[in-house]
């Protein structure tokens, strides 16, 4: 049997949840744009962006970095609007919005997005979603994974693994997690994902909602790992494959925090 020597070029992903216009929103866009710039991913998957009349966030992180963007609105506050987004180094060749299920009395608005980037070496299917925040909404979690899987189900014949960025809201060991990752039913037959950050890093505790971080302190709550990069099982070429997970984010920019939850920086072979 010939053994395929695994491909050795990378592909970066971020997944960040940008808190909306809550706090000192705009001393706090000047950290992220810092922050970004210094990452220096290829596809960035984005929640709590805030669209107001023709404007969004994500279009002007993307004008700063000289990306491509897709950006999908969501609920509404104060008149305005917070959805997720994804950004591209490379073109974006099409794009989808799926509005997620909830139970009727706690709705959220939530969505889910999907974009087919026009990667040098081939496309790349990319997600990204924001589930209902509060704990005692796991069974709207549940429900909410379940399309999402089916909406990345109806994308599938991709050639490089499906990429799903998100704040899911949930711990690991929650049943909406391990539902993505197979640790119980999954909630589409023979589709479940790799946690980037638990193949990375195994048992490390990851945390992306951390009391270290002052907007987090302010809230009284413990630390949870809540933030996620999942993908699809890897080719027999490597591609796909997870080789490094870190956490991002995590300290301030001239002394301002970016965001209340910490972010996600993935590499894969690509």
């Amino acid at each position: 049997m010939t053994q395929t020597t695994p491909i050795d070029t990378r592909l970066r992903v971020l997944s960040w949840n940008l808190w909306w216009q809550f706090g000192p929103w705009q001393e706090r866009a000047s950290a992220i744009v810092a922050t970004l710039k210094d990452l220096d991913a290829d596809i960035i998957g984005l929640q709590e962006i805030w669209g107001e009349g023709a404007e969004n966030s994500a279009q002007k992180f993307a004008a700063e970095l000289g990306y491509h963007y897709h950006y999908a609105p969501g609920a509404i506050l104060n008149g305005v609007r917070m959805g997720n987004a994804i950004l591209s180094r490379w073109p974006i060749l099409k794009s989808e919005v799926l509005a997620l299920r909830s139970d009727g009395k706690n709705e959220e608005m939530r969505v889910a997005i999907f974009a087919q980037i026009d990667g040098p070496r081939g496309k790349i299917p990319v997600f990204c979603t924001h589930l209902n925040w509060q704990m005692p909404h796991s069974h709207i979690r549940q429900m909410q994974v379940a399309d999402l899987a089916q909406f990345v189900k109806i994308h599938k014949g991709w050639k490089f693994p499906p990429v799903i960025c998100g704040d899911f809201n949930a711990d690991p060991e929650s049943e909406e997690i391990r539902m993505m990752t197979g640790q119980t039913t999954a909630a589409v037959d023979n589709l479940v994902f790799h946690d980037a950050w638990r193949f990375a890093n195994g048992l490390d505790a990851g945390f992306t909602w951390d009391n270290a971080n002052p907007f987090v302190a302010s809230t009284h709550e413990p630390d949870r790992r809540i933030d996620y990069i999942f993908t699809g099982w890897p080719r027999s070429d490597g591609a796909g494959h997870i080789t490094e997970c870190r956490i991002i984010g995590n300290t301030p920019v001239d002394g301002m925090w970016p965001s209340d939850h910490f972010g996600l920086l993935a590499e894969l072979r690509y």
